[in-house]
């Protein structure tokens, strides 16, 4: 008998009921260290004060009008990212998968409205992850995400990751936009190299394309830059955000140049909850944080703290670990081939952590941006005994 709760997801035998900065406890009373944010969500931790208090003002005075009429707040949080950031323009959606629907319609208006209507394909790399739309898994084109739902959108070529042969050979007359993660997230986290950003953005000046960020897990000062394609010092036209924007509150924005946004015109696209005042109130906040003088900073030294801490875990056991890659925040424990993902995730529940699993056997480590030495610390101890334990039922 099928359950009352769509039984997509194999979730762990836990229950929280409480968050606390980077801790998180359960219904027994058990606490955990939570290393995955929610998976590069909660990028403030749990609860955090200020966004409560942001929420809770706002919760008191209006929760929803719809776009139909002026939202308090969108202005004043897109007026701080476009003063952030790259982008002339802001939209507010609900989600990265919503974000990446925009960022989708908003490429091939482009070169609609520029008079190339055959401009349809959207170059993307293996690993990527992208949401589970149609759109979005369409853009992936990964058996495990489209098997058993097409017809798939078409328009798509999936290429393999790192292949610049195989990139120039795909850029033709079809070609709308090259779409890619700075850092692969699901993938396994996979930074694409600056250079190769660089490339990428001279590809498409080249050719008259659009490149297309998705941020959705490395923006938003996990890398330790307000975006992670900031390292590279490149200019993109298009970046999806979500995840960490809102602090834990369900939130994503499309961020754009004004020339690659100006086919999305009054009709084109829109959002009942996009952008609704207590997003707009919370993400403001968040905004305001990461944005102060020296937070991003104190993240690349967090960030380097965690690294070196994690170098001598992976020399304390090298049958247990082969390496450690990432940027900033968003960090990757790639196992041993004798340890699966899944296990040694299973491993740091019974040791008190919280990791997220990802491909090519890699374990995500996504804190807290504002993570202590203390619960840096804890982690690795329990990352210790989780290791422990997987050679030993080795």
């Amino acid at each position: 008998m099928i359950p009352s709760v769509l039984p997509t997801y194999a979730r762990a035998k836990l229950n929280f009921v409480e968050g606390e900065g980077s801790w998180l406890t359960a219904d027994d009373g058990r606490r955990y260290l939570d290393l995955g944010a929610g998976i590069a969500v909660n990028a403030l931790g749990h609860a955090n004060p200020e966004l409560v208090a942001a929420l809770t003002a706002q919760a008191n005075k209006l929760w929803h009008v719809s776009n139909l009429y002026e939202i308090a707040g969108q202005a004043e949080l897109a007026d701080k990212l476009v003063a952030a950031s790259f982008a002339d323009t802001v939209f507010f959606t609900n989600s990265g998968t919503e974000s990446a629907e925009l960022a989708i319609k908003m490429a091939r208006k482009y070169h609609f409205d520029n008079g190339a209507p055959e401009r349809i394909e959207i170059i993307t790399f293996d690993g990527c992850f992208h949401g589970r739309s149609t759109g979005a898994i369409a853009a992936s084109g990964a058996e495990k995400m489209v098997k058993g739902f097409g017809p798939l959108m078409p328009g798509f070529k999936h290429l393999p990751f790192g292949d610049h042969d195989a990139l120039r050979a795909a850029v033709g007359e079809k070609t709308a936009a090259i779409l890619i993660e700075p850092v692969q997230g699901e993938g396994g986290i996979r930074p694409v190299p600056d250079q190769c950003l660089k490339g990428l953005r001279d590809l498409c000046d080249a050719h008259g394309i659009l490149l297309i960020l998705d941020e959705v897990q490395c923006g938003m000062g996990r890398t330790g830059r307000l975006f992670a394609h900031e390292w590279a010092g490149i200019t993109p036209d298009i970046v999806m955000s979500a995840k960490g924007i809102g602090g834990g509150f369900p939130l994503g924005a499309v961020l754009a140049t004004e020339a690659a946004a100006k086919g999305m015109t009054l009709g084109t696209h829109g959002s009942t909850y996009g952008g609704n005042p207590l997003a707009m109130a919370v993400a403001g906040k968040v905004m305001d944080i990461v944005g102060a003088p020296g937070f991003l900073d104190a993240v690349s030294r967090q960030a380097g703290r965690l690294n070196q801490k994690l170098e001598g875990l992976i020399a304390a056991h090298p049958d247990v670990f082969e390496s450690v890659r990432g940027v900033g925040l968003m960090t990757g424990l790639k196992l041993a081939p004798k340890v699966s993902a899944g296990d040694f995730v299973a491993a740091g529940y019974e040791a008190g952590v919280i990791t997220v699993p990802a491909a090519d056997n890699v374990v995500r480590l996504l804190p807290a941006l504002n993570i202590s030495d203390d619960d840096i610390d804890a982690g690795i101890a329990r990352l210790d005994m989780a290791a422990t334990a997987v050679k030993g039922a080795a």
